[in-house]
């Protein structure tokens, strides 16, 4: 079953889904700053666009372009800058 989420006064939406192994969501970000949480571990791609991360632990910024994927810990927060509208697929667990 999908579900559509909304966050940040709708400056971020994704469609939730079952997955083939793993729950998973897909979704686009407008410019702006995130923070995120987590309850589990999550695999995120980049599909279009570009996310700079600072992960859980981590000093340095990194940016991940489109067709690249980094790694979330669980029960961790991260922050996001979005520099122009990006869309990003999220793998939960």
């Amino acid at each position: 079953m999908l579900a559509v989420n909304e966050y940040f006064e709708g400056q971020v939406k994704s469609i939730s889904f079952a997955g083939a192994d793993k729950p998973a969501s897909v979704g686009v970000m407008e410019a702006g700053e995130y923070e995120f949480g987590t309850a589990a571990p999550e695999v995120m791609q980049v599909i279009s666009g570009a996310l700079t991360v600072l992960l859980p632990g981590q000093a340095e910024w990194q940016t991940f372009s489109a067709g690249e994927q980094f790694d979330v810990i669980g029960d961790a927060k991260f922050q996001v800058k979005v520099a122009t509208q990006t869309a990003y697929l999220c793998i939960y667990g």
